[in-house]
């Protein structure tokens, strides 16, 4: 699954989320299949929080870093 990323400037009342946030070691355990699906709905998940406005402190390329280490991908 690959979710399309557009650039969203980072607008000056924007919130803010800290992170790392949510964590995703709780899945390493699951066949390689789910977690790849889950991995997708991670990457939807945040786009879809950037979509309405947030603004992660994480960088996009440390999230995806963390999530794959974290799931053992």
């Amino acid at each position: 699954m690959s979710v399309q990323r557009e650039h969203h400037p980072e607008p000056s009342t924007a919130c803010k989320i800290a992170g790392p946030w949510p964590t995703y070691a709780s899945f390493r355990n699951l066949p390689e299949r789910e977690r790849w699906v889950l991995y997708g709905s991670a990457k939807a998940y945040r786009q879809a929080l950037e979509d309405q406005g947030f603004v992660m402190a994480e960088s996009y390329d440390a999230f995806i870093k963390r999530v794959t280490d974290e799931m053992e991908l």
